[in-house]
């Protein structure tokens, strides 16, 4: 009798298990779900540097900075071409400044003319953090990095009842200045299913990537999972957006290096707008017949223009 009131107990824990195998998840595996959901593209939006926000609220939270968060973000989902404007770059600087020494042997094939242009600059930063459940301030949950006044003047609207994390990306166009896009992104502690103390996300790449702190904190996990929502946003917006940035946006500037004439149509011979002097500023439509720009003046006068009498504004 005894072993079967055994097997009856174990059948009947067995049934409630197989009867709610959604709550069976552990903490880990709802947050693995979720950086599941990082969007990926069939092809390329367009090229993008990722660059750090004015102020460095991370560093209080003891975590890396949301760029290289972003960067993970972006070579995971395949939607940009990300190029490096930070710490790489000045790297490049210095092994281009050893090619115009001469000090690089030859055949290296490192000069002027080569690095990709981007299209749009993203901003990641924070709109608030609250950070703390249990009534203690920022610092101590980042490591005692500083007490709770310096952190509370530096890192506006935290709230100690709640772990919240408010983002926003902000996405410039470099050649117009335009802000295209203003993304905010909201995440909670509950989103994570954190399960305790000891709990320890596996989020693979962050640290080596150089974002550290997002998938081993509780409040970087909350602020990893505000910036997805809101780069999941972003690259929802930016769908839109033309497959060419640098032949969609306005041509770039010319000056005149040599005087000239402004022609009412594409031909020498025909009537002439006006004289124009070394140095004035001119703006291409972008339509060309041969060698003669179509181009207005900083008066708004159109016509046309030789391309060997001006070259782009510096």
């Amino acid at each position: 009798m005894k072993g079967m009131k055994f097997l009856s107990v174990v059948a009947l824990l067995a049934a409630v298990a197989a009867s709610m195998p959604l709550f069976a998840k552990s903490a880990q595996d709802r947050r693995d779900e979720k950086m599941g959901e990082i969007p990926v593209c069939s092809k390329k939006i367009g090229t993008v540097a990722v660059v750090e926000p004015d102020t460095n609220w991370w560093q209080q939270a003891g975590l890396g900075s949301p760029e290289a968060l972003i960067k993970v973000f972006v070579r995971k989902s395949n939607c940009f071409t990300l190029v490096d404007r930070g710490k790489g770059m000045q790297a490049i600087q210095g092994e281009r400044a050893l090619a115009a020494g001469g000090d690089l042997r030859g055949g290296s094939n490192v000069g002027q003319g080569q690095i990709k242009a981007a299209d749009y600059v993203i901003v990641p930063d924070l709109i608030s953090s609250n950070n703390n459940a249990g009534g203690h301030h920022f610092g101590a949950l980042a490591g005692g990095l500083m007490g709770h006044h310096a952190v509370g003047a530096a890192v506006a609207g935290i709230n100690t009842k709640k772990k919240t994390a408010d983002v926003v990306l902000t996405v410039t166009d470099v050649r117009s200045s335009e802000e295209v896009a203003t993304v905010e992104g909201h995440a909670k502690k509950t989103d994570i299913g954190w399960g305790g103390r000891g709990s320890r996300a596996t989020w693979s790449g962050f640290g080596s990537a150089g974002a550290s702190g997002y998938s081993d904190t509780e409040i970087g996990q909350v602020i990893t999972l505000a910036y997805l929502q809101a780069y999941t946003d972003l690259v929802t917006q930016l769908g839109g957006l033309p497959d060419d940035a640098s032949a969609a946006s306005a041509q770039q500037a010319v000056t005149m290096t040599k005087p000239g004439r402004m022609y009412a149509t594409p031909d020498t011979n025909g009537q002439v707008i006006k004289a124009l002097e070394p140095g004035t500023m001119l703006y291409p439509t972008g339509e060309k017949r041969d060698v003669l720009w179509e181009v207005t003046d900083e008066l708004g006068t159109k016509g046309w223009v030789s391309s060997l009498l001006f070259q782009l504004a510096r």
